[in-house]
């Protein structure tokens, strides 16, 4: 169960996978885009995954129609917006959000640089509605390759003040962290925090390379640290953060079901392994279901699952005084 005198933290939610199925109705609507249903609960498994799928990538295709009504910098906005309020009602206490702003401008070739300042004006509106406390992490997405995640960054660095740090996202097996290294050497010259999606599509090199090259911080998914019993050591002594998402690891079939899931692995072990939502949206999912129901079902004891939500105090990407303001606030 969620301990009520600690902070609720989610440090690993994608803007990109948390949209409402009204908003995409109503936002198809308006700039006249064909669905293939207009009510909710027949649209919802076009949006939602519903079975195990093949692989991440597979996954991956359940965002294309929540990004066909991205028609404009206005939908951008208030995606950012309503997923600060969603978040707010599940009860969060903090969240780091992050968005790719090349994958939100695809479809309707909007402005990337544009992207970043509606989704950066949306969280802020939400955050001054609600009492959530909310930063933003921007995406470079490897499936382009480190050309177009080159133009990526260069939209997001004009914000570098609104922006907390950077993550590496999408295709893990073909693109690998080494592609990255120039693009995340820019990042800490402006004093970003790193994240990086490692080990879940790719074995536990991908998460050396992320920390080695990159200089990740925290490793998003992290399944395949298990594999490696001096990697777990190092990220032991070093307390690097992992982002674990147990029900979208399912969903994308990383791991066979809950009860597979490493992260009471990692827990046992003393790594500082946290629990997320990752695509509430795409996943059918909350933060609560995740502590609620995902986490007993992988294995985690009450202990275990008080400490995965200490862990994310200590990985979030505070400073030691605003950590103490949020503690403050239970």
């Amino acid at each position: 169960m969620i301990s009520t005198d600690l902070p609720l933290i989610d440090l690993h939610r994608h803007v990109e996978g948390n949209l409402r199925i009204s908003t995409i109705i109503d936002l198809a609507r308006q700039h006249n885009i064909i669905l293939p249903a207009w009510e909710i609960e027949d649209l919802r498994p076009y949006v939602q995954v519903q079975t195990q799928q093949p692989g991440v990538m597979a996954f991956l295709e359940k965002f294309a129609l929540p990004m066909r009504v991205l028609a404009d910098l206005d939908a951008c906005r208030r995606v950012a917006y309503e997923a600060v309020l969603d978040a707010s009602a599940e009860g969060i206490d903090y969240i780091e959000l992050r968005f790719s702003p090349w994958f939100m401008a695809e479809t309707h070739a909007l402005p990337a640089q544009g992207v970043v300042e509606a989704v950066l004006d949306g969280a802020e509106a939400g955050q001054r509605e609600t009492s959530l406390w909310v930063k933003l992490l921007g995406i470079l997405s490897r499936t382009y390759g480190p050309g177009i995640a080159m133009q990526e960054l260069d939209a997001l660095l004009p914000y570098a003040e609104r922006i907390v740090g950077l993550d590496l996202a999408g295709d893990e097996a073909n693109y690998p962290a080494e592609l990255f290294e120039e693009h995340f050497a820019r990042a800490r010259d402006v004093g970003w925090k790193a994240t990086v999606h490692a080990g879940e599509a790719d074995g536990a090199q991908s998460v050396w390379q992320s920390i080695r090259v990159l200089g990740a911080q925290r490793i998003g998914h992290g399944l395949a640290i298990v594999q490696d019993p001096a990697l777990m050591d190092f990220l032991f002594e070093r307390q690097i953060g992992i982002e674990a998402n147990l029900t979208s690891n399912v969903q994308t079939s990383s791991v066979a079901d809950y009860a597979s899931h490493p992260l009471k692995t990692f827990l046992q072990n003393g790594l500082c392994a946290s629990i997320n939502s990752d695509d509430p949206g795409i996943s059918g999912i909350d933060l609560r279901y995740e502590y609620e129901v995902a986490a007993p079902q992988a294995g985690l004891t009450d202990a275990m699952i008080r400490q995965a939500q200490l862990n994310a105090l200590e990985s979030a990407f505070l400073t030691p005084r605003e950590r103490k303001q949020l503690i403050a606030r239970k």
